[in-house]
C-alpha cells in the first residue's frame, strides 16, 4: 500500500481569516492528500511540533496580512533546529509579487498568489514529492 502524503495546513499569527485555507484544504483531500488542521493563531514552534507529531510530509501556511517573511523565515528555521530539512514548506495568500522569489530563497519550496487554480496547486504539490 502506497502511503499518503500528509500535510499539515493553518495559520500563524492573529490572521484568522481561513476561508481560502479551508477550500486549498478540501481540494487537496480530494486529490488524494491527508490533511490534518492545525487551526488558526499558530506559533512557528507550534506548527512545527505538529509537523513533527504528524509525521507530515509537508506544511502549508496561508498568509493574509503581510506577515509571511517573518513567519516563513521562523517556521524554516524551527523545522530545520529540529531536523526535519525534508518537510516541504508551502506558503500561499496575499503574497506580494515581489516577495515570491524572497520566499523561495528563505526555503519556502512553494509560493501560491491570488487566482492560483486548483489543478495548479494540485500539480505544484505533486512536483514537490518526485
Amino acid at each position: 500500500m502506497i502511503k499518503r502524503k500528509r500535510l499539515i495546513v493553518g495559520k500563524m499569527g492573529l490572521d484568522a481569516h481561513d476561508n481560502g485555507l479551508r477550500i486549498i484544504a478540501k481540494w487537496l483531500m480530494e486529490g488524494g492528500y491527508e490533511i490534518i488542521y492545525a487551526g488558526l493563531y499558530n506559533t512557528p514552534e507550534r506548527i512545527a511540533q505538529i509537523a513533527a507529531e504528524e509525521d507530515a510530509d509537508a506544511v502549508g501556511i496561508s498568509f493574509l496580512g503581510g506577515e509571511h517573511l517573518y513567519y516563513t523565515d521562523a517556521l524554516i528555521r524551527k523545522l530545520n533546529e529540529m531536523g526535519m530539512k525534508q518537510v516541504k514548506v508551502v506558503v500561499g495568500g496575499v503574497i506580494p509579487p515581489d516577495d515570491v522569489q524572497d520566499l523561495k530563497a528563505r526555503g519556502a519550496d512553494a509560493i501560491f498568489t491570488p487566482g492560483t487554480t486548483k489543478q495548479e496547486i494540485l500539480d505544484t504539490i505533486e512536483s514537490l514529492f518526485d
